[in-house]
C-alpha cells in the first residue's frame, strides 16, 4: 500500500475536462437535495463511470463504535454493504479513516492489509483507491473504489478525483451523520422515558416520545390510581389494549385479574352469556352453570374492546352494570354484585353514533368519564423509528438473527407509507423484513411490496435540473429572508454570499421580499 505523495501538475487534457464536468454534476446533485441518502448512490455511479471503476463505496464514521460502516455504494449488493464494517485502523479503509491520509493499493493480492470484507474480489487481482472525507479538520469517513490492476500514477490520479468528490459531499455527509446521531439520541431518550414511566405506571410495551404520546403517558398517570371508567379512542392497530393494560397494572388492582373482551368478535347470541355467565339449563347446551367475564374480573379490571359494535339491547344491560356494578346471569334471577374497574375502547365516533341514534346517549356519557385519544401512526411519524427498532429487536431475537439496525433508506420508505393499519401494520412489516434480511441491516428490498410501491401513482416530480436547482435556491432564499425580516444584507450574511448576488437571484426568481 502506498500513501499520499505529491504528484506533478499537468495542463488540462480531455480527461481533465471530463473530470471537471463530473465535478460540476456532483455539485449540482448535492445542491438540489440535502438528503445524502438520495444523492449518494447517484454520485457513486457517476464516480464509477468517470474513473472506469468496478465498485465505489462511501463509508461513514460511527464515533460511538469507533468504526467506519459502508453507507452507500455502486456495484455492491445490500448484503455486501452490510459486511463493510471496519474498526478505526483496521484494513485500508480503517487506516485512511483513522489517519486522514489517502492510500492506493496497486495489487490487492500483494497487500495483506486489504481485507476484501465485502467479497468483491473472488480470487482475481485488482487495484484499490481510498481517500478520507473531512470537513473543517474532522474526519467523517472514507470514499473508496476498486478496478482492474493499474499503475501507481493512474491510481493517484483517481485518488485526486475522489478527494475532490469527497470535499463536495462533505457537508451532506456531516448532515447525514448528525441525523444518525439524532436518531440514536431519540432512541436513548425513549429508553430513558420508558424506564421512568415503568416506575410510574408500567407501560413497558408502549413506545414513543412524541408530544402526543407524552400526553397519553400523563393521562395514564393521572387516572390509573382511580376507579373511573376510561374510554380509549383510536383507529384499529394504535395500541388501545396496551393502554388498557397499563391502566390496570398501574393502579391498586394490579394484583387482580385483567379480563379482555372483544365485543365485535362475539356473536349476538353469545355475548350476553360471555359477559354475564349463565345458569345450568338456561339454553340448549348449558349443561352447567358458568361464570361470565364480569364475574371473572371481580377485584380487577375488565376491558371491553370495540364497545361501539354492541347491540342496543346489550347497551341497556351494560348501562346497568356501569351504574350499579350488578347483573343476573342468563337464566338466573340472583343478583350478582362485582367490584370491577371498567375500561372500554372503540375505533368508532361514538358521539356521532349518538347523534344518529345508533348508540345510547346515557351509556356514552357513562363510559366517557375520562377519554384518552390515541393518534394514528401517520400523525406521529416521529415515533416510527423507535417503534421500528423495538420490533426489530423483538423479531430478530426470536428468529436468532443479529440484525442491528434499519437503513435510512428503509426508514424513508416507511415514512412515505400511509399506515392505515397503524402500529400493528408496522409490526407485521418489520417481522416480514426480518424474515427476508440476510445481513445485519434492514434495507428497502426487505420491506413488503405494499410499502415499497407506496405513492407510485402520485404525479412524477419534475426532473428538469434547472427547475430543481431554482426551487432549492428559492427555498433557501425565502427561509433566510423570512428569518431576517426581509433584510437582504443579513440574509446574505446567513447564506455566506453577497447582498448583490442575493438581490440578483431574488429578482430572477420573483421572490416577494416585501411580504417577508
Amino acid at each position: 500500500m502506498y500513501e499520499q505523495r505529491d504528484a506533478p501538475s499537468s495542463p488540462e487534457t480531455p480527461r481533465r475536462r471530463e473530470e471537471r464536468d463530473a465535478f460540476n454534476e456532483v455539485a449540482a446533485i448535492m445542491a438540489r437535495t440535502s438528503d445524502l441518502a438520495a444523492a449518494a448512490p447517484e454520485v457513486m455511479r457517476l464516480v464509477r463511470e468517470t474513473l472506469g471503476m468496478r465498485r465505489v463505496r462511501l463509508a461513514l464514521l460511527d464515533q460511538g463504535a469507533e468504526e467506519v460502516v459502508i453507507d452507500a455504494a455502486d456495484g455492491l449488493t445490500g448484503e455486501q454493504m452490510d459486511l463493510g464494517r471496519y474498526r478505526l485502523g483496521e484494513g485500508v479503509t480503517g487506516r485512511v479513516a483513522a489517519t486522514g491520509n489517502p492510500a492506493v493499493v496497486p495489487s490487492i493480492a500483494r497487500c495483506p492489509e486489504f481485507l476484501n470484507r465485502t467479497h468483491g474480489f473472488a480470487g482475481e487481482d485488482g487495484s484499490f483507491v481510498c481517500v478520507p472525507v473531512a470537513l473543517g479538520g474532522e474526519i467523517l469517513g472514507a470514499v473508496s473504489a476498486d478496478c482492474e490492476p493499474r499503475g501507481e500514477p493512474l491510481l493517484w490520479e483517481g485518488a485526486r478525483f475522489l478527494s475532490v468528490v469527497a470535499a463536495l459531499m462533505a457537508q451532506g455527509i456531516k448532515m447525514r451523520i448528525q441525523e444518525r446521531e439524532r436518531r440514536e439520541r431519540l432512541a436513548m431518550e425513549n429508553a430513558r422515558l420508558r424506564d421512568e414511566l415503568r416506575d410510574r405506571h408500567s407501560p413497558e410495551n408502549i413506545i414513543g416520545n412524541s408530544r402526543e404520546m407524552r400526553i397519553v403517558y400523563d393521562q395514564i398517570a393521572q387516572v390509573a390510581g382511580s376507579n373511573a371508567t376510561v374510554l380509549i379512542n383510536g383507529e384499529t392497530g394504535t395500541g388501545k389494549e396496551l393502554v388498557a393494560r397499563a391502566l390496570h397494572h398501574s393502579g391498586s388492582r394490579r394484583d387482580g385479574p385483567f379480563i379482555r373482551v372483544n365485543c365485535a368478535a362475539l356473536p349476538e347470541t353469545l355475548i350476553e352469556s360471555e359477559l354475564f355467565g349463565h345458569e345450568k339449563g338456561a339454553f340448549t347446551g348449558a349443561s352447567a352453570a358458568r361464570k361470565g367475564r364480569f364475574e371473572l374480573a371481580d377485584g380487577g379490571s375488565i376491558f371491553l374492546d370495540e364497545i361501539g359494535d354492541v347491540s342496543p339491547l346489550m347497551q341497556v344491560r351494560l348501562l346497568r352494570v356501569l351504574q350499579e356494578r350488578e347483573f343476573e346471569r342468563v337464566g338466573g334471577n340472583r343478583t350478582i354484585r362485582v367490584d370491577v374497574r371498567i375500561i372500554v375502547a372503540t375505533h368508532r365516533d361514538l358521539g356521532k353514533m349518538v347523534r344518529e341514534g345508533k348508540f345510547r346517549g346515557d351509556l356514552f356519557y357513562r363510559i366517557n368519564v375520562f377519554p384518552i385519544y390515541l393518534l394514528p401512526l401517520r400523525k406521529r411519524l416521529s415515533d416510527l423509528p423507535l417503534l421500528a427498532e423495538h420490533f426489530l429487536r423483538k423479531f430478530s431475537g426470536a428468529a436468532g438473527k443479529e440484525i442491528v439496525t434499519i437503513s435510512p433508506e428503509a426508514l424513508e420508505v416507511m415514512n412515505r407509507h400511509s399506515w392505515s393499519g397503524n402500529v400493528r401494520e408496522l409490526e407485521n412489516c418489520i417481522e416480514h423484513a426480518v424474515i427476508l434480511a440476510g445481513g445485519p441491516v434492514i434495507r428497502p428490498e426487505h420491506l413488503p411490496a405494499s410499502l415499497r410501491h407506496s405513492g407510485e401513482d402520485d404525479p412524477p416530480a419534475p426532473r428538469d435540473l434547472k427547475a430543481m436547482v431554482d426551487n432549492f435556491e428559492r427555498s433557501l432564499l425565502e427561509d433566510a429572508l423570512r428569518e431576517t425580516g426581509g433584510n437582504i444584507t443579513r440574509a446574505a450574511y446567513r447564506l455566506g454570499t453577497t447582498p448583490r448576488i442575493v438581490s440578483y437571484r431574488v429578482r430572477q426568481l420573483g421572490i416577494d421580499v416585501a411580504g417577508m
